[in-house]
């Protein structure tokens, strides 16, 4: 056996060093390029006039006729106060409503029977067509079309002592809310692949078994997140029952401000109400995307404090 040829020629230089030209001396590493960022004018420009614009709109609040007092005085007021727990109330309630039904009416949409698929198409078109504020009317005047609730031996009364506020605005807000909600149901159903159906009557289970146990479950992934937007949304929506004469936080905050004519300062009162509410339930929405996101995302997306840690310690690590 012959060793193995060596194809190096003579005198070349080894592999791992690169050759260096017997005429010239090696130069050494290459200069640092230093880069020079673009500069956006038009960035500068357009953040200028933001901020004069804010500016200038803070300064009117200011120097408008309002007086901030007021609005500090009364923002913890006891009447406030219980207008804001009632607005939580009919809201909290009247999403339970809306979300029961709207699961009901989502069933009934994918059913086959045309009967009752047809019925809760109609549901949907006529409160999804018409605005809440002139169903809550129609509620509250019910009494104009049927001026007694008859239930035979069950319940009999005056439709004028059973359409209470309250229930007006349960019922406008809780009703027009289900069809929005079977919607979204409807779409967390049909997002569940029709494999995991099919696998489930192999197996002997009936549909209402494989409905409950199967597919819901997995649907769950879809419903929840718009199903946060939609209380989010019920919060504000709630203000529209002072039509009804429900006495929640703006219409507590409305009589106050007539009788001691801060109509605006208790105007604040109520948005800064509404801002914290929305702000709180904000919060919880997006930490129960983050939980149902677990499963169909490799990394779920930081936390509003996950980014601020990052920007801090990650810009001081750079520096450093």
């Amino acid at each position: 056996m012959s060793d193995k040829l060596d194809k190096t020629p003579a005198g070349a230089p080894p592999e791992d060093k690169p050759p260096v030209a017997k005429d010239s001396a090696y130069a050494g590493p290459p200069e640092t390029i230093k880069a020079i960022p673009v500069r956006h004018w038009g960035r500068w420009v357009s953040g200028v006039v933001v901020v004069a614009l804010l500016a200038l709109l803070i300064n009117a609040f200011a120097n408008g006729d309002i007086q901030w007092s007021t609005v500090g005085d009364k923002i913890f007021d006891s009447t406030v106060v219980a207008g804001a727990g009632r607005t939580l109330l009919i809201s909290i309630l009247a999403m339970v409503l809306g979300v029961v039904l709207g699961i009901l009416l989502a069933v009934m949409r994918l059913s086959k029977n045309p009967v009752t698929s047809t019925v809760a198409w109609l549901y949907i078109w006529f409160f999804r067509g018409t605005p809440v504020y002139v169903q809550l009317l129609m509620w509250f005047n019910l009494a104009l079309i049927f001026p007694v609730l008859n239930l035979g031996p069950i319940y009999k009364d005056e439709m004028t002592d059973v359409m209470t506020p309250f229930m007006c605005a349960l019922l406008g807000l809780g009703l027009n809310e289900a069809a929005y909600m079977a919607e979204i149901c409807r779409a967390g159903l049909l997002a569940v692949d029709e494999g995991q159906t099919e696998a489930a009557h192999a197996l002997g289970m009936s549909h209402g078994k494989t409905l409950r146990r199967i597919v819901i479950p997995q649907a769950m992934r879809v419903i929840v997140p718009p199903t946060g937007n939609e209380f989010i949304n019920m919060l504000k929506t709630s203000s529209l029952v002072y039509v009804v004469t429900y006495n929640e936080l703006l219409r507590s905050t409305s009589v106050i401000g007539s009788s001691s004519f801060a109509v605006m300062e208790l105007l604040f009162v109520a948005s800064i109400w509404y801002l914290v509410m929305t702000s709180v339930f904000s919060v919880f929405q997006y930490y129960l995307e983050r939980y149902y996101a677990r499963g169909s995302s490799r990394s779920l997306p930081p936390t509003v404090f996950q980014k601020i840690r990052s920007h801090l310690f990650g810009s001081s690590r750079s520096t450093a």
